[in-house]
């Protein structure tokens, strides 16, 4: 069984890992995190990370002692250079806070690239946690809503250059922006976007330590989060009452499965697809058919097929060999950089022309 850790860091990051810890807990009512054993399927342990101590304070289904405040009260204000100094002078307690839940052999950091805690501790850390593990490490990126404002595009941009520079095994893109239009409002948007993160990562360990007819595990992780340019994302379909298992795979692709826009017949490097569901469903032969085709247009696709109750459900997960939106992005943090540099010499100019109709006079009293 594979031990796995999930570290959840600042806000964004937080509120996704209480959705694991909440589809982990299952059904049980308000209180099931106090009387009940998560029903995570490996050696999961989690940590919810963050400046703000309220941000901790309002998660509701990740414990107590699953939660580790840096001692800095109300946050860092979006400031990734503050950030990183309060990484810095706090370093050895956050490894020792993740030391003493043992040793791993995949560890997952969830964080919006947008805020303040998440964006500046998540470089830093996966670089100190490829030093202290021999492990996998997969970053889970979300990206802002584009009317959130210039800081927190910047932030973005200087986030997700430094995550690559790092070289975690994998990044895996989430796009508020793009997920939005299928979750109407905004509150329902990050209910849902947080909701779907957290059974894809559910999904993906159940895979990676079950027995399965065709199989899929850590290595063909690896290999797949070694395709294309690293940056990648997640698909999901589940099968409705007349639908086939060729069907369901081709589903996981659509864009409205996916968890950042793409195109991955086009920009598709390599692929893991997982499909779960009652064996009367799945034509182990259409199956490979199916994978075959898709391996002309995606390139190395890895299947596992996994033997549970119900109809299928197909998880993909993919890397790409380009990321058109991610460049868009890029430039409209450009722009917004510019715009604000522009905006504050404005107002250093106003101001030295407002002081300068009192030059070489003095006050008289």
């Amino acid at each position: 069984m594979l031990n796995i850790l999930i570290l959840g860091l600042g806000q964004c990051g937080n509120r996704v890992l209480d959705a694991v810890n909440h589809e982990a807990f299952g059904s049980g009512g308000t209180f099931a995190k106090y009387y009940s054993r998560q029903k995570f399927p490996a050696s999961v342990k989690t940590i919810a990370i963050n400046t703000a101590i309220n941000d901790l304070k309002g998660l509701t289904d990740t414990r107590a002692k699953d939660r580790f405040h840096v001692p800095h009260l109300h946050g860092v204000g979006a400031n990734r250079a503050l950030g990183k100094k309060v990484f810095d002078d706090n370093k050895e307690q956050i490894m020792s806070e993740i030391d003493k839940r043992g040793s791993f052999e995949l560890i997952f950091i969830i964080t919006s690239a947008a805020g303040g805690s998440g964006s500046s501790f998540a470089p830093l850390l996966v670089k100190e946690l490829k030093k202290a593990y021999n492990a996998q490490i997969i970053c889970i990126a979300v990206l802002p809503f584009r009317e959130e404002g210039s800081i927190f595009l910047q932030n973005t941009a200087f986030c997700i250059r430094e995550l690559v520079a790092e070289s975690p095994n994998g990044i895996l893109l989430v796009d508020n922006q793009y997920l939005k239009k299928y979750a109407g409002d905004i509150k329902s948007a990050y209910d849902k976007i947080n909701i779907s993160v957290a059974r894809r990562v559910l999904f993906l360990i159940e895979a990676l330590n079950s027995e399965m007819l065709m199989v899929t595990d850590l290595g063909d992780l690896k290999t797949v989060m070694n395709g294309g340019i690293g940056i990648g994302t997640m698909g999901y379909y589940e099968a409705g009452k007349d639908g086939t298992i060729k069907s369901a795979i081709l589903g996981s692709f659509k864009p409205s499965g996916l968890l950042f826009p793409a195109n991955v017949y086009n920009e598709g490097a390599r692929a893991m697809l997982i499909i779960k569901g009652d064996k009367k469903y799945l034509d182990l032969d259409l199956i490979t058919k199916t994978v075959e085709e898709l391996s002309t247009d995606v390139g190395q696709v890895f299947k596992g097929v996994l033997i549970k109750k119900g109809r299928p459900k197909v998880l993909s997960l993919f890397t790409l060999n380009s990321v058109p939106e991610l460049e868009n992005l890029y430039a409209a943090a450009a722009d917004a950089i510019r715009f604000e540099m522009d905006k504050r010499e404005q107002s250093k100019k106003q101001l030295d022309d407002a002081f300068a109709h009192i030059d070489e006079l003095e006050p008289i009293y």
